[in-house]
């Protein structure tokens, strides 16, 4: 027997699957992927586990019917760590209090997971001229270590796609790409007394950050795309170190940044200008340079107003399509060929904070969206709707 959608949901939320850069956080996700299977295979869903990294890291790729296109639902399995002390809930029960359900993942984006379900469980193999894709990735609140394995063993195909995360039902078919780099500079250190007696990375890195900020200058100048809020690249610094006592000369240094740029841009070849910029700029400075690839990024997510499952979406929301500043799993789906619009229930002010909710109104709402995803898709014509 398959369980209720609220049992879903609870059991997706009792189940950790934190994904973090820092190992002491990270749970791995094999516990919601194995949940998601059995389900699906209860359903009828062919059911592939591709391992992505480590023991416990896993995307499900399940699928209900044969033949060429299909609509993939699409959701990350994994969550952000948690603030425990901050919590009013337990993070890890779902609980229901005036028409919200809190819990770690409810908006993002384990609830989806269990929508997309309970609107396909309707439907049978010989129901559909296009096959069911119900796709759970891992790793998306770190790595995209899940999105990549997908481009990489050529694991999807399909027509076209949804992710679910937070967007209060509104479609999004556009999105800023991004990546997060560090500059590391190597100096010599010596009596503060003579600065020939060393050579100072904080020297060096005041250099690096007036060449951060032009840089970041010159992209607001040569790059606007008015369908975003923010309409132009952005690059945050967000964190800074260097030496260790005030009579020393500093040794060392060190930035971090992130840097998002506008779907027309190319991602590899502002990171080599800019790289390139920055190794001018210190070219007789006598320091060490090193980037560090703190997050090599996601492209830009582009879907075309006039494709299919844009339209599609329009016309059953009512709503126009727009423009977000936070990436998604969206640009590897593209990069399969597959037409994507990212769409879901919550909002992004919810996530990744203590008590994290669902408003329990928007449940509904997202079922028939996906049902009519479906029936316009996948149903074969004379199926009864």
């Amino acid at each position: 027997m398959r369980p209720s959608l609220d049992q879903m949901l609870s059991e997706l939320i009792s189940a950790p699957s934190m994904s973090s850069v820092s190992p002491a956080f990270d749970t791995g996700n094999r516990l919601v992927s194995e949940r998601l299977a059995g389900w699906l295979e209860d359903l009828g869903f062919e059911v592939k586990l591709q391992a992505v990294e480590g023991k416990d890291k896993f995307n499900v790729i399940a699928t209900l019917g044969r033949g060429n296109g299909g609509l993939v639902l699409s959701g990350h399995t994994d969550t952000v760590p948690y603030d425990e002390d901050r919590w009013n809930t337990d993070p890890f029960q779902l609980t229901e209090k005036d028409g919200r359900l809190y819990g770690l993942g409810t908006c993002d984006m384990k609830a989806f997971l269990g929508i997309a379900i309970e609107a396909a469980s309707r439907y049978r193999s010989e129901d559909l001229a296009e096959p069911i894709i119900i796709l759970g990735t891992a790793d998306e609140e770190s790595s995209m270590a899940g999105g990549k394995a997908l481009v990489a063993e050529h694991s999807l195909r399909a027509r076209c796609a949804i992710i679910g995360e937070p967007t209060r039902l509104r479609p999004v078919h556009l999105h800023k790409g991004i990546y997060m780099e560090g500059v590391r500079l190597k100096g010599r250190s010596g009596h503060s007394s003579d600065p020939s007696l060393g050579n100072n990375a904080l020297d060096g890195m005041h250099r690096v950050l007036g060449e951060l900020l032009a840089f970041r200058d010159q992209m607001s100048r040569d790059h606007h795309n008015a369908a975003f809020h923010v309409p132009n690249p952005t690059l945050n610094l967000g964190h800074i170190h260097g030496g260790d006592n005030p009579n020393r000369i500093c040794p060392e240094a060190e930035v971090h940044y992130d840097l998002r740029t506008l779907p027309e841009q190319d991602m590899d070849a502002t990171r080599q200008t800019l790289q390139g910029r920055v190794r001018e700029v210190l070219k007789d400075s006598g320091l060490e340079i090193e980037f560090l690839p703190l997050f090599d990024g996601v492209g830009g997510l582009d879907t075309p107003e006039e494709a299919a499952i844009v339209q599609a979406v329009t016309e059953l929301t009512g709503r126009e399509p727009e423009a977000v500043a936070f990436s998604t799993e969206g640009p590897f789906l593209q990069e399969l060929g597959i037409d994507t619009v990212i769409i879901g229930p919550g909002d992004i002010a919810q996530a990744h904070q203590p008590d994290e909710f669902l408003d329990t109104h928007t449940i509904q709402p997202t079922l028939d969206l996906v049902d009519g995803l479906i029936q316009r898709f996948c149903v074969k014509k004379d199926t009864p709707a």
